[in-house]
Parts: structure tokens; sequence; C-alpha cells
């Protein structure tokens, strides 16, 4: 199955920082571009992150510019979303996904990635 697991989330205080992983049990998450989405409640699920398998590019969300990042360890097979300055507008569920071609954008749209993971939870609040 090639099927995506999320892991990191949590209960967080304002200005806190969590690291998101995103694994992939049973392929090798390199050869594809990854993104990272968020859905909070009664809300549309939105682009977060993403990066390019092609040539390494990184794209965020302006949301999320400048207190995000995303990485890759190949060694763990692992793509990491680091957050850092968090807000409670913050608080969604936080997916994974793979991109259907080995390059992404900004744009983040829905019907670009592929194989997706259950999500994980994450809480920004006093």
């Amino acid at each position: 199955q090639e099927q995506l697991v999320e892991s990191g989330g949590g209960l967080v205080q304002p200005g806190g920082s969590l690291r998101l992983s995103c694994a992939a049990p049973e392929f090798t998450l390199d050869y594809y571009a990854i993104g990272w989405f968020r859905e909070a409640p009664r809300k549309e699920r939105e682009g977060v992150s993403c990066v390019s398998s092609y040539d390494g590019s990184t794209y965020y969300a302006d949301s999320v510019k400048g207190r995000f990042t995303i990485s890759r360890d190949k060694a763990k097979n692992t793509v990491y979303l680091q957050m850092n300055s968090l807000k409670p507008e913050d608080t969604a569920v936080y997916y994974c996904a793979t991109h259907l071609r080995d390059q992404c954008s900004g744009n983040f749209y829905l019907r670009d990635f592929g194989s997706w993971g259950q999500g994980t939870q994450v809480t920004v609040s006093s």
C-alpha cells in the first residue's frame, strides 16, 4: 500500500514548536514530491508546504512562511515539518501526501496529490 503515516502532533502553547513526521513503511518517499496539508474543523483541507523531488525546491502557504520548514531525511525515509511560533489558528489535523509528479508549487491543488496518511492532531492553546 502506498500509504503514508503522520506522527508528532500534540498540544502546545502559543509560540511553541512541534516537529511532524511523514513516513512511508513500504515505499521510498525520496521518489516523490511531498506535501503537507491541514484541515481545521468545518474548514476545507488546505495546503501548508511542499518539497519537490526534482530539484528539492520548497514551497509554503503565506500563512506559515517564516515559521514552518519542510525537510527530508533520506536515511530514515521521512519528511518533516518543523513548526515554530505556533498560533491558535494553526490548530488542525495535519496530513502528508505524495504528489503525482516530481515537482510541486505553492498552488497545493488537491487533485495533484495521490496517497495520504490518516493525519495527526495539532492543537495550539493556552
